[in-house]
């Protein structure tokens, strides 16, 4: 069986798109899809429940944050197959289908994605490098494309092949598709999400993990689906920006290890003047509702 878990924010519209291509463009195997949503204000749960009877609706009463949603998802999910799919995507004929066979027969890999065409026609820079500290200096300073192969460039991944299936260090969260087997291996499938990373860097905390288990991820080319970028998060940009920014040091304080961590201290003042400067100001980031409901 294939889980699908969708964790949405007001974002009905797109949301109701990707309800329609997941109903017309199933797998041949069992489906199950789970929506949580946070709280959302433009009608999606009524939307949901309305017109997607076969869908299982998830309501916490408060915007649990992405890591958290999805966790609750897969605390319920049943399947073998578990797709964490974002709200702004849209699933074409065969995807669903040609993801499961790939990463089935890919048994060394731990996860599966796929390229996002982007409203423009693009293929969007979908896979990155994990961070490292001259990965993320090359990204905030521009110089990755002037050192794609080097150190610099090995966050951005600017030479990277989107037209050829191969290993993929870190891609991008929209779609993913986790073997149960996988995240068995790293701790409790029912809740692989750090929530110590409410929006941002949380797939990249699970994707390292479970590379760091030998369950590496695999990208798949030709299996593409529309994405409408960001729907969600440039609804509070300036906020998005610093809790992106704060994120990408709880990473690096969580899996920095030995003499590297004295560099923590600098990297937090680079990081912080680059939100400062991206946000055009100073912003708290992300707060859960729940204390204010």
């Amino acid at each position: 069986m294939l889980s699908v878990l969708i964790v949405n924010w007001n974002t009905r519209s797109h949301l109701e798109i990707c309800l329609k291509s997941l109903r017309a463009h199933p797998p041949q195997e069992p489906m199950e899809i789970i929506v949580v949503d946070n709280a959302s204000t433009d009608g999606s749960a009524e939307m949901v429940a309305r017109d997607f009877p076969e869908v299982q609706l998830i309501q916490p009463g408060f915007n649990t944050g992405y890591a958290a949603g999805n966790n609750l998802a897969f605390a319920v999910a049943q399947g073998e197959w578990l797709l964490t799919l974002n709200p702004d995507t849209e699933l074409r004929p065969g995807v669903l289908q040609g993801a499961i066979d790939a990463l089935r027969t890919q048994p060394n890999f731990g996860v599966l994605s796929v390229p996002f065409q982007l409203p423009s026609g693009e293929i969007q820079a979908s896979v990155r490098g994990f961070p490292s500290f001259w990965g993320i200096v090359g990204q905030f300073t521009g110089l990755a494309r002037r050192s794609p192969h080097g150190a610099l460039g090995s966050y951005l991944l600017p030479a990277f092949d989107y037209a050829a299936s191969g290993p993929a260090p870190q891609p991008m969260g929209t779609f993913l598709l986790f073997r149960r087997e996988a995240l068995a291996a790293i701790g409790d499938v029912k809740a692989p999400f750090d929530e110590n990373f409410p929006i941002f860097f949380n797939e990249v905390d699970l994707l390292y993990r479970l590379a760091q288990a030998g369950w590496p991820a695999w990208y798949q080319a030709g299996l593409t689906i529309a994405h409408h970028h960001g729907a969600s998060t440039r609804q509070v940009r300036p906020s998005m920006i610093w809790e992106s920014h704060r994120s990408l040091l709880r990473y690096f304080s969580k899996h920095t290890r030995g003499f590297a961590r004295l560099g923590l201290p600098l990297l937090a003042i680079l990081v912080g003047l680059a939100a400062f400067v991206r946000a055009r100001g100073y912003h708290a980031g992300f707060r859960t509702q729940r204390h204010h409901l």
